[in-house]
């Protein structure tokens, strides 16, 4: 399952990115938002698909806004979301390859609806390389979450 959300600055891109992951047979739930307000707070729909991505096993993350970074920052407060920001195709194979990425975060501002979908399609399809030094790494962040 691939949980959506976006603020008013992301909406659009949500709406282009919902049409083209259920052409792709992708199983998505928009969390949100469900229209376009100028006023509404990224912080209402980007929390509650971070903590539906940390308490749903095998389940991915996609958050936008209009440069995505208070997305990332609310996203990455919840334990067990490990979220990053990708302007490119190589940002999101790495952050999945390296840091077992579980959501990711675009922003509507700095890339076209072409480049979000091959950013997607990147991230997607990129597995975890499970090289030691990337599982002690992330060991390590764990580890501070539980102290925290």
């Amino acid at each position: 399952m691939i949980y959506l959300g976006a603020d008013h600055g992301g909406f659009d891109l949500k709406e282009e990115l919902k049409k083209y992951l259920a052409e792709e047979k992708e199983e998505t739930e928009d969390m949100g938002a469900s229209s376009l307000d100028p006023n509404d707070d990224y912080t209402d729909f980007i929390i509650p698909v971070a903590k539906q991505v940390a308490s749903t096993p095998n389940s991915l993350g996609i958050i936008i806004g209009r440069s995505g970074n208070g997305e990332v920052i609310a996203a990455n407060k919840i334990k067990g979301i490990r979220a990053a920001l990708c302007l490119n195709e190589t940002m999101a194979e790495k952050a999945k390859d390296h840091n077992n990425a579980n959501i990711l975060s675009l922003g509507a501002d700095y890339i076209s609806v072409e480049e979000a979908k091959k950013i997607v399609r990147r991230f997607l399809d990129t597995p975890f390389s499970n090289e030691e030094r990337h599982i002690r790494r992330l060991k390590k962040i764990e580890e501070l979450e539980e102290t925290q």
